[in-house]
């Protein structure tokens, strides 16, 4: 009755949610997506995708695959995958991507360095933040 495909599908889609007027201090995991309405700062990783809602204000070095900014994102952004920033969004710090797939609406905001890079070691996320391994 129940399928491997339907278990797979259910952790596909977690999203972490930190909502408006939530202030977290620290190291942020989630294997899914994480939408955040509130404030964040310290590191984060998103397996999935990070959205940055108009209230959002988040001070974090970020690492994830996809990103879509419609608050204020000051820090290193590191993403595999596509990156949006909104009419209303305002990016502060260096974005790195394997390809270009940055869009800005009118209005948006990005102060920084857009850096394409070929190092696929800076784009594994599987390593949780607060891990210590030294493995090279």
């Amino acid at each position: 009755m129940f399928s491997k495909k339907t278990n797979e599908a259910k952790t596909s889609k977690v999203l972490t949610i930190i909502g408006e007027g939530v202030k977290i201090e620290g190291k942020l995991y989630s294997p899914g997506s994480i939408r955040i309405d509130g404030s964040v700062d310290g590191e984060i990783v998103a397996e999935k995708e990070i959205i940055i809602g108009k209230e959002g204000k988040v001070e974090a070095n970020v690492k994830t695959t996809d990103a879509t900014i419609a608050g204020l994102l000051k820090g290193e952004l590191i993403a595999s995958g596509e990156v949006e920033i909104t009419s209303t969004g305002k990016l502060y710090g260096n974005l790195i991507q394997k390809d270009a797939s940055l869009t800005i609406e009118k209005g948006g905001i990005f102060k920084g360095e857009s850096i394409l890079s070929e190092n696929k070691e800076i784009f594994q996320k599987t390593e949780k933040p607060g891990n210590t391994s030294d493995t090279k």
